[in-house]
């Protein structure tokens, strides 16, 4: 790798930010660039090729939030349900351009450590995630809400062995956050 690839690189990894998506400006990204950035995700390191990543695409987010609240609701007991909750997961999206599912599949036949499998769909994600940040897209890594309830295993279809691991929401924005680390790179390493 040459110095000038290595630093187109480096400066993509660092420029990366999670960007929440009420930050995003509404405008719709080209389903092109969402297949660009899914084809980068298919790149990513996996053992024996098992390839777990899955993602399901929402061009349009708003059926999305709609069925996460619908979830929710159905699915909070009635004295734990909160109004707030439930319309604020039916407007997450509103600015967003694309939402995307991510899990791993699993077969019962495979010897691969789950662990394995799921940093294969980790790293798929941050293929995605660096993609989007050399294309200027904005993206919202999820883990909450209905995310990794049994309920999003049932409303995907899911085997019993898969694993919701989030949903990305994807957007434009006008805001950049400043990057920074709490905990100095020395001290974070040990060199023998």
């Amino acid at each position: 790798m040459d110095s000038i690839t290595f630093t187109a690189v480096a400066e993509t990894i660092k420029k990366r930010r999670t960007i929440k998506p009420a930050t995003m400006n509404g405008n719709k990204i080209p389903n092109g660039h969402v297949a660009a950035l899914l084809e980068l995700a298919d790149w990513a390191p996996t053992h024996a090729l098992t390839e777990p990543w899955r993602f399901v695409v929402y061009e349009n987010p708003a059926d999305f939030c709609l069925q996460h609240a619908e979830m929710y609701k159905a699915n909070t007991p009635a004295e734990n349900f909160n109004e707030a909750t439930y319309t604020g997961f039916q407007n997450t999206g509103n600015k967003a351009s694309h939402v995307v599912l991510t899990y791993m599949t699993r077969s019962e036949l495979t010897k691969i450590p789950v662990w394995e499998e799921v940093a294969a769909v980790g790293a798929a994600v941050q293929n995605l995630l660096l993609g989007a940040a050399a294309l200027n897209i904005g993206v919202f890594w999820s883990t909450g809400g209905m995310a990794l309830k049994p309920v999003m295993k049932e409303f995907l279809n899911l085997g019993e062995l898969d694993q919701v691991i989030g949903v990305l929401y994807l957007g434009y924005t006008d805001v950049q956050p400043e990057g920074k680390r709490k905990v100095a790179l020395e001290e974070k390493i040990t060199w023998k």
